[in-house]
């Protein structure tokens, strides 16, 4: 079978097509101490300065090995933007958003109107294009972001669960804000150089709201974004944490190249649930990637290969204080996995 390039194998792979072996990749947030360390570039300036951010996305290629360079590092940036308050990261700990901007639909057009050029949103475009200039012919650029469930609930604060079952309109309202700056966020990223996508949307679960609020509250907003980036030849994968089992079938009707399972979740079981999308996952980031011997970690890794899970990756976003040997062992056991 032909050689490929990081970039082609991985499109090959999240569109179906034949391909060598498994490519080694990660959808969730890469950021480690120990890469902070290779190579000077730190939290929290990694997530508000466009030259170190892209520093350390790089050092998930040079110093972990993924074959692929991602930003940003966590999910807050968005909340941000539209003047939610935040808790500040620290060098071991991602940011948090604390205070929320929604009560009324009247909140809603007041944040009409806004620039992409702006704040830690802007960072995260030009730090893509510093890694798409730098890679873009040979590894993917892969952006993400939040996705419009979950960044509605940041900017209206707890009362949005009551509020898709109380206040319909209010509801739908929010998420059509939500959605379409989603989709000019990921067009901006993918005119910087972005080809890959991936859209964290961790309270959009069925879980938590139930097949009929996430048919409708869900699948239509993710739906629309993942076919603008199918329009512009961007693949795109969805995350959202916890177990998701039940709700694997909605979630796969959505349009997604691919979807990414947290560690809760069965691989052989997810199988039988997933038709269009191709599954991504789902390594432990605690319980196996921070706490477990190399040996371990490949162990697990094979596991889940041997399971049937399409590309390799951790299940949630990776912890800071990860060992680097640790994320050589999945990375490694995903390179070596032919398909």
């Amino acid at each position: 079978m032909a050689e490929y390039t990081p970039k082609e194998r991985l499109a090959r792979v999240m569109n179906k097509e034949p391909v060598d072996r498994m490519p080694a990749i990660c959808p969730t947030q890469t950021g480690t101490v120990e890469q902070m360390e290779a190579v000077d570039s730190y939290w929290p300036e990694a997530h508000e300065d466009a030259e170190k951010m892209a520093k350390l996305a790089e050092a998930g290629h040079t110093v972990l090995g993924f074959e692929a360079v991602r930003v940003p590092f966590d999910i807050t940036a968005e909340a941000e933007f539209f003047g939610c308050d935040i808790k500040p990261s620290t060098k071991e700990q991602q940011p948090s958003v604390v205070g929320h901007v929604i009560k009324t639909a009247e909140d809603i057009e007041n944040l009409k109107g806004y620039s992409l050029d702006k704040g830690r949103i802007g960072v995260v475009c030009d730090a893509i294009k510093i890694l798409a200039d730098k890679y873009g012919d040979e590894l993917p650029v892969m952006g993400s972001m939040i996705g419009p469930f979950s960044l509605a609930q940041h900017l209206n604060g707890d009362e949005w669960f009551t509020k898709i079952f109380t206040d319909e309109e209010f509801g739908l309202k929010l998420l059509e804000f939500t959605t379409e700056f989603n989709i000019q966020y990921a067009k901006k990223m993918v005119e910087n150089g972005a080809d890959t996508m991936v859209l964290i949307d961790p309270t959009a679960s069925y879980e938590l709201i139930g097949a009929q609020f996430y048919e409708k509250f869900v699948v239509p907003y993710h739906a629309k974004i993942a076919e603008t980036m199918k329009e512009m030849g961007v693949t795109i994968t969805l995350h959202i944490c916890g177990n998701t089992t039940n709700g694997l079938p909605l979630m796969d009707s959505s349009g997604f190249n691919a979807i990414s399972i947290d560690q809760k979740v069965d691989v052989a079981t997810a199988k039988s649930k997933v038709e269009n999308s191709i599954l991504i996952g789902n390594v432990d980031p605690v319980n196996t990637l921070w706490n477990k011997s190399p040996d371990e970690v490949r162990e697990v890794s094979k596991g889940i290969i041997d399971a049937g899970i399409e590309i390799l990756a951790p299940g949630c976003g990776i912890v800071s204080k990860t060992p680097t040997e640790n994320l050589q062992a999945m990375i490694e056991t995903a390179k070596e996995h032919n398909y």
